[in-house]
């Protein structure tokens, strides 16, 4: 199963030699573009924000970044991938012991699980736990377990939902393709692993199925960063409203809100809003820590130069005091 390289560059629509905060202010355009809540177009704006997603989580990350440039002129060409380093192709085969009944190499692919097999390939953790192996005298042997990246939006985490992912197992020239229907809890955090029973691998001689593991990864938001069960938001602000005191209305996954900005606000400052984060499993839901940042004016009019002139000359403040 050959795995095609992505260009996550072009994903963004940014060149290769983009800084970090022109790559985050990309990825914002664009997710809040084809967010799927939002989008018309909901099929196309959901495989869209998957993929300006995925690329995002790969440059927005130096060290995922690093290594992915690393590829360099190989891909140019988008060639097929079969593997990176001397890895073997995505799936491969557990050092140690077959990874298929009769000793065939296995394969695995994923769809559904919103991350491409080019990324499994290269960030996935592709493997769980090491699965049985037969005692002396049986021939039954517990079959591997599998495991692959989930991406979760932040609605999903919220609410709760039920996705369909499918996965295709290759042993030698049979292909087999099995789709589950995987329950996504309300309050489901970052790398936590979600069991499917039975799922994995298929034994030999009669021996048990291994178990398919999905490791949750929290889809990038645009207006969020998630820190674990709060999140939390930039506040830009104007600087009158900074110093006067404003009434503002502020996003969170259930709906607008408004917060009041106290007169003397500072750049940095962090606001609570209770109850607005991520729900937890046990007990009381996290919070919205909204982050104040100070934007100034860049083009002036000459009335509005002017009263800024005026503030210049009777103001007494100085900031270096």
């Amino acid at each position: 199963m050959s795995v095609q390289y992505k260009d996550y560059y072009q994903s963004l629509g940014v060149p290769r030699t983009a800084k970090a905060d022109d790559i985050k202010k990309a990825f914002r355009k664009l997710a809040r573009e084809f967010h799927p809540d939002v989008a018309k177009d909901k099929k196309r704006a959901e495989e869209k924000f998957k993929e300006i997603n995925e690329a995002y989580e790969v440059l927005s990350d130096p060290a995922k970044r690093s290594k992915y440039d690393e590829l360099g002129e190989n891909w140019k060409s988008g060639a097929d991938f079969g593997g990176a380093a001397g890895r073997p192709p995505y799936g491969g085969r557990r050092p140690g012991r077959p990874a298929g009944p009769g000793g065939r190499e296995a394969d695995f692919e994923f769809d559904g699980a919103g991350f491409s097999n080019f990324f499994e390939q290269m960030f996935g953790s592709r493997f769980g736990n090491q699965g049985g192996f037969a005692r002396p005298g049986e021939e039954s042997e517990r079959g591997q377990d599998i495991e692959g990246d989930i991406m979760v939006t932040l609605e999903e985490a919220m609410t709760g939902s039920v996705r369909e992912v499918s996965v295709r197992h290759r042993v030698g020239r049979n292909v087999k393709t099995e789709t589950h229907h995987v329950k996504i809890p309300a309050g489901v955090t970052e790398g936590q692993k979600l069991r499917l029973t039975g799922r994995g691998e298929a034994g030999t001689s009669g021996g048990a199925a291994g178990d398919l593991y999905l490791r949750v990864r929290l889809a990038k938001h645009p207006d969020f960063e998630v820190e674990g069960h709060n999140l939390i938001h930039e506040l830009e602000l104007a600087p009158w409203e900074a110093v006067l005191g404003a009434e503002i209305q502020v996003p969170t996954l259930s709906g607008p809100v408004k917060i009041k900005i106290a007169a003397g606000t500072q750049p940095g400052q962090k606001l609570r809003v209770r109850g607005r984060g991520l729900p937890q499993r046990e007990g009381p839901a996290g919070d919205l820590l909204v982050v104040t940042r100070l934007t100034l004016p860049v083009k002036l009019s000459e009335p509005v130069k002017q009263l800024w002139e005026q503030l210049a000359a009777e103001s007494k403040f100085n900031p270096r005091d």
